[in-house]
């Protein structure tokens, strides 16, 4: 093993080192400690869905915040949920210097990072800034889990499998991603998570090439944005795609987007309005959210399927999964289609905050003959994508 190598496994080691009573004790403490001393009055940086989350959070435990600040100015003067919502400047000429100010913005789309954000408070006088993940941390029972964030204890109590899932990470990009990506849902330090890769998401000309042959397993194909980017790969050039998406909304534009491309394509494109999963059943979903639909709560129900009773036969020679949290259930439900033919994965791991390890793990249980390649598409760890390649597709 070489330097860098050793210093890898060292900055491993240290993160782990604090163990499952110290992240305890941290996560009760960090946010006190962190908005002394106006711990007890709040006003959330951000009226967008994460504000309006953790303002239905805090109401579940009897918190009123006093405002929402928000850089939008068709906000301004408008309530949220009931909660004024004020310029930032207004809202810290009001509360600057008796309040805690929580940051609750972090989106896909966002452009800036999170210190960014707590720099605009500070210089405009606010004393007591603070990004929501600690105050999540100290009211977990109605703030968490929220996509790849959790309690940083449940990292600790299984050291084994993340250091498992960072020895299958087949290059040093990989590996050190893997490290600020721990790092962060230990710690919660946003600006370690290293700039997005260039290129497209999914299908990644650094690490493998497209055939004019490939049968394509699109999971979550919401509205076609896959399937477009798909066929600009491949000069509308393939076998077959097989494309499944549950929301109803979504699959409607996933059908029109379908329809007006080319004949030829258009024939080479099977859609299912379906859910894929580890069984075959009816599940509740949440719909109507575009790309965050998801299945395992709401009161729309739709179709579940396992990929290995919808594609027995199908030689399948790549499959992406972006399905909101249900990723590694339906790995599980594909496990006869990655032995038998060993396809390219593309597999979304930041919708949990074990799937950085227990997604690779599974997969490499599944067919050892993969290399592991994390890739982040979005700014704070938004579009984090495992790649797992088998050898005959490997460069």
């Amino acid at each position: 093993m070489d330097k860098n190598g050793r210093d890898l496994d060292k900055e491993l080691e240290k993160l782990l080192a604090e163990g499952t009573e110290g992240a305890r004790l941290r996560e009760a403490n960090t946010f006190d400690k962190l908005a002394a001393p106006y711990a007890a009055e709040f006003v959330l940086f951000g009226a967008g869905n994460l504000g309006r989350r953790t303002l239905t959070g805090l109401r579940k435990v009897g918190i009123e915040p006093l405002a929402f600040v928000d850089n939008d100015t068709q906000r301004w003067g408008e309530n949220c949920n009931g909660v004024p919502v004020l310029s930032p400047r207004e809202g810290a000429k009001l509360y600057g210097t008796r309040a805690a100010f929580v940051v609750t913005i972090w989106r896909g789309e966002g452009t800036e990072r999170m210190a960014a954000r707590v720099s605009q408070l500070r210089e405009l006088g606010c004393e007591s800034v603070v990004p929501f993940l600690p105050l999540y941390w100290k009211l977990p029972s109605s703030l968490l889990p929220h996509y790849t964030l959790d309690l940083p204890h449940n990292v600790h109590s299984q050291p084994d499998r993340v250091r498992q899932g960072f020895l299958l990470m087949s290059d040093e990009a990989s590996r050190r991603e893997y490290l600020a990506q721990l790092r962060f849902r230990i710690l919660g330090d946003f600006e370690c998570l290293p700039p997005p890769v260039q290129g497209d998401i999914y299908f990644r000309d650094d690490l493998f090439n497209l055939g004019k042959e490939e049968i394509l397993v699109d999971c979550g194909a919401f509205d076609g944005d896959t399937l477009s980017l798909f066929f600009d790969k491949t000069g509308n050039s393939c076998k077959s795609v097989i494309a499944f998406e549950p929301d109803p909304a979504n699959y409607v534009k996933l059908a029109e987007r379908v329809s007006r491309m080319p004949p030829a394509v258009r024939q080479s494109i099977a859609l299912h309005q379906s859910a894929t999963g580890d069984c075959n059943r009816r599940v509740l979903m949440d719909v109507g959210f575009g790309p965050a639909s998801h299945i395992g709560n709401g009161n729309h129900e739709v179709e579940c399927a396992t990929l290995d009773s919808m594609l027995d036969d199908v030689p399948v020679t790549f499959i992406k999964m972006d399905i909101e949290g249900s990723e590694l259930a339906a790995l599980a439900g594909a496990q006869q289609l990655i032995r038998k033919y060993s396809p390219i994965l593309a597999i979304c791991v930041y919708h949990r905050q074990d799937d950085l390890w227990n997604i690779p793990l599974l997969i490499h249980r599944l067919n050892p003959d993969y290399s592991f390649h994390l890739r982040p598409h979005l700014l704070e760890g938004w579009d984090l994508v495992c790649y797992a390649i088998p050898s005959n597709r490997r460069f």
